[in-house]
């Protein structure tokens, strides 16, 4: 017998799915040909601004439709809880036919790449590169490097209200932020009971593998989306209705709480520079200081100091008014609402010309980190 042949028949229960890999130039073409001409599902889509991978399934058979792939040879993919333990640890085979056989890990572990550092401002008024993405909603940029591929940050923005054409899903992440910066949305979540209702200021985030669903939402509806790190899957999760019952408040889903703030019930204290407050959205406690997520604003008549700090990511989001942001090295930005930036470790900034209505949405990885004021 041929040991390949062996080693599949003494051990099938370590195949959890097999994919046939077809090459796509045009996944918005191709995906709406598979799911309403041919009755295909979607399973998987991946990343959420630009998809070029789509895991769809039916009629006995799933395929992965991908736009990099540019071989010409049909090949099947078996997702293996061990690979190492299946067809004798090969992980590329070649059937007699041609097809190329890839064997991989059925649930690869989550690898946070190592942060890329760099300073980057990102002005509304500068992009016109909105891109359609997942379930029709208008995706910017807010960090074109990714830092590395260790965040992703993204202004969102779903033009017509009314329901929303989603289904429910989770994603494969270390950490998720939506923050509502316009209108409001109403979104469903695993064991938080009815829809949560989202407005202007008002965030969530969705632990790892959450299962939730986009309703409804107003007409040019924003919210500013982060993730961690840059590429991750978005799963479908085709079993679970929702919604569901209101579970264990203290329930974690990798380590993480969910977290639904409220502006109405913001406290404002001192923030970590000089002249400014903000509130704390209790993020940091909730990821174990994995992340950190507050709202901060001037306070009035004071000046705020020059100031760098040691954390991994500091992003930035202008949420309402203007500011001139100051920096070694460079000129004075000034900027506005919609505008966001990102300062590395150690750099000094200042912030600086604040409106009286500036506010700004400060994430940083991790939430717990030291600033320092400079002398000058």
């Amino acid at each position: 017998m041929d040991p390949q042949n062996a080693e599949l028949q003494t051990k099938p229960d370590l195949v959890k799915g097999a994919e046939i890999v077809l090459s796509t130039p045009d996944l918005k073409k191709d995906l709406p040909f598979f799911l309403k001409r041919l009755g295909f599902r979607l399973d998987k889509i991946f990343p959420a601004d630009d998809p070029s991978v789509a895991v769809i399934s039916g009629h006995g058979v799933s395929i992965r439709l991908d736009r990099d792939a540019t071989s010409t040879v049909y090949s099947l993919r078996l997702n293996c809880d061990d690979p190492d333990k299946f067809a004798a640890g090969e992980t590329k085979l070649t059937a007699p036919n041609g097809t190329q056989i890839e064997i991989i890990d059925a649930n690869p572990p989550l690898v946070q790449p190592e942060t890329q550092h760099s300073f980057l401002v990102r002005r509304l008024k500068d992009s016109d590169s909105w891109v359609i993405g997942r379930a029709g909603m208008r995706y910017r940029d807010l960090i074109p490097d990714r830092l590395g591929g260790s965040i992703i940050a993204s202004h969102i923005r779903i033009p017509d209200g009314g329901p929303v054409p989603d289904m429910v899903h989770y994603h494969t992440v270390g950490f998720q932020l939506i923050f509502c910066y316009r209108g409001w949305v109403d979104v469903l979540y695993e064991g938080q009971g009815p829809k949560i209702h989202l407005t202007a200021g008002d965030c969530v985030i969705q632990p790892p593998e959450i299962r939730h669903r986009v309703m409804e939402a107003s007409d040019n509806v924003e919210v500013v989306e982060i993730g961690v790190p840059a590429d991750h899957v978005t799963t479908i999760d085709h079993e679970m209705t929702l919604p569901t019952e209101k579970g264990d408040p203290d329930r974690e889903w990798q380590g993480t709480k969910f977290v639904y703030d409220k502006v109405a019930e913001a406290t404002w204290k001192p923030w970590r520079i000089p002249g400014f407050e903000a509130r704390d959205t209790g993020i940091g406690e909730a990821t174990k200081g994995v992340a950190g997520v507050q709202v901060a604003r001037p306070i009035k008549g004071e000046v705020a100091p020059r100031t760098s700090h040691n954390t991994d990511i500091l992003f930035t989001f202008v949420k309402e008014g203007s500011m001139t942001l100051m920096v070694d090295g460079e000129e004075p930005y000034d900027l506005v609402a919609g505008d966001a930036f990102v300062v590395p470790p150690f750099m000094k900034a200042a912030y600086r010309n604040c409106s009286d209505d500036c506010e700004l949405l400060e994430i940083t990885l991790p939430s717990e980190f030291e600033t320092e004021v400079a002398d000058d």
